[in-house]
C-alpha cells in the first residue's frame, strides 16, 4: 500500500492505528484502552522505561491520529524529528496495520487536540517523553467502540482497504 494512497484515505479524519491482534482485543473489550494488557517491549517507545514513555500515555490517554488539514510535505519540513511516516500506511515489521476512524463530535468532551497537547507538553516540561506535534491528539480515558466510525486493515501484499467489521 502506498503512504499517498492511504492518506488520501485518511485525510480530514481522527484515527487509530494498530495491530490486527490487537484490534481483536480491542472489540473483545469494548474500546481502545490506555493501558491495554500488552508487553511494554512490543508498545511503541518504551524499551527506556516508564521516565520516557510517550506523552499521551502519561495522560492515561489513548494516542490518535489528526489528519485534518493534514499536508504531509509541510508537516515533515517543519516536523523533521517527528516519525508518523513510521505508522503510515503500517509499521514496517508489521506489514500491516489496521485504521479505526473515530467520530470527532462523540469523544469532543475528552480530546485533546495537537495543538493543545503540545501546549500541554511544553507547560508541562515534559520533553523526555515522545509527542508528534500537532498531528498526534489524545483521548483521555478509555475509548468506547461507540465512537468507531469505520475500521479497515491495509497490508503490505496489496493496495487495497479492506473493511473490517465489529
Amino acid at each position: 500500500m502506498t503512504r499517498q494512497l492511504i492518506l488520501k484515505e485518511l485525510y480530514g479524519g481522527l484515527w487509530h492505528a494498530t495491530h490486527p491482534d490487537r484490534f481483536a482485543g480491542i472489540i473483545c473489550a469494548g474500546a481502545i484502552l490506555p493501558e491495554p494488557n500488552i508487553l511494554d517491549s512490543d508498545r511503541w517507545k518504551t524499551s527506556r522505561g516508564k521516565h520516557y514513555y510517550p506523552y499521551v500515555r502519561t495522560l492515561g490517554g489513548v494516542s490518535l491520529f489528526d489528519f485534518h488539514q493534514f499536508d504531509a510535505d509541510r508537516y515533515t519540513n517543519q516536523y523533521p524529528m517527528s516519525s508518523w511516516w513510521e505508522f503510515v500506511p503500517y509499521p514496517p515489521y508489521w506489514g500491516c496495520s489496521v485504521w479505526i476512524e473515530i467520530d470527532r463530535e462523540r469523544v469532543a468532551s475528552q480530546l485533546i487536540s495537537g495543538s493543545d497537547l503540545i501546549a500541554r507538553w511544553k507547560s508541562d516540561n515534559a520533553y523526555q517523553h515522545t509527542i508528534m506535534p500537532q498531528i498526534e491528539a489524545a483521548y483521555l480515558g478509555p475509548l468506547p467502540q461507540a465512537a468507531f466510525k469505520r475500521a479497515f486493515l491495509v497490508r503490505e501484499k496489496d493496495n487495497r482497504f479492506h473493511p473490517l467489521e465489529w
